[in-house]
């Protein structure tokens, strides 16, 4: 496909959340394409690298527009690489790029590194560091993003990690800063790991990880519930698993659970896996990359447990959570029970009670709701 036929424009966030407030393609996009696009030209295949790329926009826009080939791209959320693939095919520009975690491989060598810059500083940090110790010397990030999201710690992270950093000129409420000559440090500081003294729990998270290596508030509070749920259960979900805090706590305390952690984050499952190895329960805790149920086979758990999001990026968006609880009705088993834990001030009961059954609010502390919902039997069970 030429330059002339592709069009941003068309790109589609499916099936990640659609929504008339939430996009496919922004300014930054365009802003990161258009600073690096003599640099993407002049590339050898194979040395561009993409980072964060949100629905294929960087990705498809380096082949199509300027000619890279043979891109490398890490996102880490599995609804971002499942849209920049479904953008690929329908702009015929399928096999131009492959997906690779955030590993050495994704950067080695590599000359020209697009970023979408993650809200995290932390994120930010783990991608400088890996792109610093392992990417070719005269490597040149453009690291992009809304200006609003934007932090003057931010310039000081990619600072750890190169001699210059420089910023754009700001571009329809969007700006880019542009990083070259590598300075590794020498060994990553990530993934970081901490002990949680009050649960005597290890906890390892990579940098895009929520809540890093501690117990979330929300969490730390459906735990205070843990010897209620489900005590006939035999297979437990953690849907949403975060670095893993719910599905090892649920195993540690339940030898005879069998326990799945779910995520759709890549930074997620590689720390929910490392923190069931630091806590001795890896043969207990099978961690799996999927994006919400929709590949579990139905009515195949006893209990869920989970600690939905409330927003897609920096956009409020219940539909995130909504799409966990029905997901959560079609895989419970009838008479199982969906443990949840949310914002207080989000009316989420009212949709667990309509999409899975009955509904008893366990717990409020003013700032966070536990709800235990029972999976109402279905039409025609007997």
């Amino acid at each position: 496909m030429s330059a002339d036929t592709f069009d941003l424009a068309r790109l589609r966030r499916f099936p990640d959340i659609e929504a008339p407030n939430l996009v496919a393609v922004d300014a930054s996009d365009r802003l990161i394409l258009d600073e690096a696009a003599e640099l993407i030209a002049s590339s050898e295949p194979g040395t561009v690298v993409v980072v964060n790329d949100h629905h294929g926009a960087l990705t498809l826009g380096a082949v199509a527009l300027h000619g890279a080939r043979d891109v490398r791209v890490h996102q880490d959320m599995l609804t971002g690489e499942r849209a920049l693939d479904n953008n690929a095919a329908d702009a015929g520009l399928t096999g131009t790029y492959r997906h690779l975690s955030l590993v050495p491989e994704l950067v080695e060598g590599a000359r020209v590194v697009l970023v979408q810059l993650p809200r995290g500083l932390d994120a930010l940090e783990e991608i400088a560091q890996v792109i610093a110790a392992h990417a070719h010397p005269d490597v040149r990030v453009i690291a992009g993003g809304r200006v609003k999201h934007m932090s003057r710690g931010m310039n000081d992270v990619l600072g750890r990690s190169f001699a210059d950093v420089t910023a754009t000129l700001g571009r329809q409420k969007s700006r880019a800063l542009v990083a070259s000559g590598p300075t590794p440090s020498g060994e990553s500081t990530f993934p970081k790991r901490s002990v949680d003294d009050e649960r005597g729990l290890w906890i390892v998270a990579h940098g895009a990880a929520f809540a890093g290596p501690q117990v979330d508030i929300g969490s730390r509070y459906l735990l205070t519930f843990l010897d209620r749920m489900s005590p006939s259960a035999h297979h437990a979900i953690d849907l949403g698993c975060g670095t893993g805090v719910l599905a090892v706590e649920l195993a540690s305390a339940r030898p005879e659970l069998t326990v799945t952690a779910i995520d759709a984050s890549d930074a997620a499952v590689r720390s929910a896996v490392a923190t069931a190895e630091a806590n001795h329960l890896a043969d207990r805790v099978d961690v799996v990359r999927q994006d919400g149920l929709s590949e579990r086979p139905p009515a195949s758990a006893d209990l869920i447990v989970c600690n939905p999001p409330f927003h897609v990026g920096a956009t409020l968006a219940p539909d995130a959570a909504l799409r966990m609880i029905r997901g959560a009705a079609k895989v419970l088993r009838d008479g199982g029970e969906l443990w949840t834990v949310f914002n207080s001030r989000l009316a989420h009961a009212g949709a667990l009670r309509r999409m899975v059954g009955p509904t008893e609010i366990m717990g409020d502390n003013d700032t966070f709701t536990v709800t235990r919902t029972v999976r109402q039997a279905r039409k025609g069970a007997r």
